[in-house]
């Protein structure tokens, strides 16, 4: 929980450097991403990070768009369903937005006979502009909290 607050507060003093303009709608960034993702779609889920993206999940640190999408995109897609987030925080302006929250997710068996379960924890998505004005996943940050057995 303290890397999730540390996290938000790089994440606002970014938000607040940028210049001034036009702000993004991160709920529809953040939608198009877990729409992606429910659907299992790796392609679209890494056409929407940046080739600098980094992704942090406990002791797992990764860099760059092709890195993240093979250890953490095509590792995790066929491993869970469901994907939802409640957001706690969110900023933007016109050249970042962030938003975290809770996540919750529905975690497959890992094999006949096995139990499915459930994955909960905390999350940072930070979105950045890019020169060509598209709007890229610039860092991910996932804290998770113990697969639960569901019932």
């Amino acid at each position: 929980m303290k890397a999730l607050f540390c996290s938000l507060f790089v994440a606002l003093t970014l938000a607040s450097c940028s210049k001034a303009g036009e702000a993004v709608n991160i709920q529809s960034l953040n939608q198009d991403f877990i729409s992606a993702w429910n659907n299992k779609d790796s392609g679209k889920i890494t056409g929407l990070m940046a080739d600098d993206v980094t992704f942090v999940q406990g002791s797992a640190h990764w860099k760059g768009k092709d890195e993240v999408g093979q250890k953490w995109v095509s590792a995790t897609v066929p491993t869970i369903s469901n994907l939802k987030t409640s957001v706690v925080s969110s900023s933007t302006d016109a050249n970042t937005a962030y938003e975290a929250g809770t996540f919750s997710v529905d975690v497959l068996p890992a094999g006949p006979n096995q139990p499915a379960g459930i994955g909960e924890g905390n999350y940072i998505f930070l979105w950045k502009k890019g020169a060509d004005n598209a709007w890229k996943l610039s860092y991910a940050q996932l804290e998770d909290l113990p697969v639960q057995r569901r019932n």
